[in-house]
């Protein structure tokens, strides 16, 4: 593999406009990420299962491209400066996100997230572009298999946690270990050296849409990175203020009391109306009582304790109205 700034790099545009529409896909998950984490939403979505899908196909898209983009860019020859030049920017960018959520979130910051990943995905990844064939598909087996069949408690710590083998995760908003997901990068290498390999490959190249729609997609896809690395901030910039001016987890709070309780009635055996009908009552009187801040912090003074206690008397009479009978 040699370094030459001569040799002619292949653009298909279709890959331009695959990662617009993957940069577009991933804004809109972040925004929607910050609209549930200030509660202007109800859906939970760092955890619910359906958003975690979103998420991890989101991820699986821009990490396949990262492989088409090293075949396409090096697979003739390293561009060595080129790749370094673009390494440096991704690792900058990294460090950013690294040091900003450190302040903003100290307790989740990320210290291995997709900039870190595509930064040392994109150096092993290099390995892979010339070698035989049967040598990337069997790697990229193995990383994408592995973490199903193996883990240790190790690896649950941050210092280990990057490579993927953990059994709980730690906390951290964004982190996106080796095994599997460099698997995902080999994926995006093998298919890409396999259709340039095969007869498709002019015509893959010679798809070239004109209409307004792909050529903006195909320009944000070229400059994917620099929107990564700015989207998130300008979003934070925009939702922050918002959420400080209409304090929308004061509305949020109710739906919130309303899903805990039904969760925990539900679970002592009642009968779903039943619960609904009690959770309700327990939150009108939460809420004439003013007794947020006993329910949100768990500290209870002494009156706000006889209170919830009349308040629980209260409300189960009303689905059990034997408890008012007479003795």
């Amino acid at each position: 593999m040699t370094d030459t700034a001569t040799t002619p790099r292949q653009r298909f545009a279709i890959v331009d406009i695959a990662r617009g529409v993957a940069i577009i896909a991933m804004a809109a998950y972040h925004l929607c990420w910050d609209l549930s984490y200030f509660r202007f939403i109800a859906a939970d979505v760092g955890y619910d299962p359906a958003w975690v899908l979103i998420a991890r196909s989101i991820l699986a898209v821009f990490l396949f491209l990262v492989g088409v983009g090293l075949v396409l860019g090096h697979g003739k020859a390293i561009r060595w400066r080129r790749f370094w030049k673009r390494w440096a920017f991704v690792v900058a960018g990294a460090l950013a996100i690294t040091v900003a959520t450190f302040f903003a979130f100290p307790q989740s910051f990320v210290y291995f997230g997709v900039l870190h990943a595509i930064a040392l995905f994109s150096i092993l990844g290099l390995a892979f572009v010339r070698t035989p064939l049967w040598l990337a598909i069997a790697v990229a087996a193995v990383v994408i298999a592995l973490p199903f069949v193996y883990s240790d408690a190790l690896f649950n710590e941050k210092a280990w946690s990057w490579i993927g083998f953990w059994q709980v995760p730690p906390p951290t908003n964004d982190l996106v270990p080796v095994f599997p997901w460099f698997g995902v990068v080999l994926v995006g290498v093998i298919a890409t050296r396999l259709a340039l390999a095969s007869a498709w490959a002019p015509r893959l190249a010679a798809i070239a849409p004109t209409g307004r729609l792909p050529r903006v997609l195909a320009w944000l896809g070229r400059w994917s990175l620099l929107i990564y690395l700015l989207h998130q901030p300008i979003l934070l910039g925009l939702v922050y203020p918002a959420a400080q001016l209409f304090q929308p987890q004061l509305a949020m709070r109710g739906a919130d009391f309303l899903r805990s309780c039904q969760s925990t009635c539900g679970a002592g055996g009642t009968a779903p109306g039943l619960c609904t009908t009690y959770c309700q009552c327990g939150l009108e009187g939460v809420e004439a009582n003013d007794l947020w801040n006993a329910i949100e912090t768990g500290m209870v003074t002494a009156g706000e304790q006889a209170m919830l206690d009349a308040q629980n008397r209260q409300c189960s009479a009303v689905i059990y109205p034997e408890l008012n009978a007479p003795q």
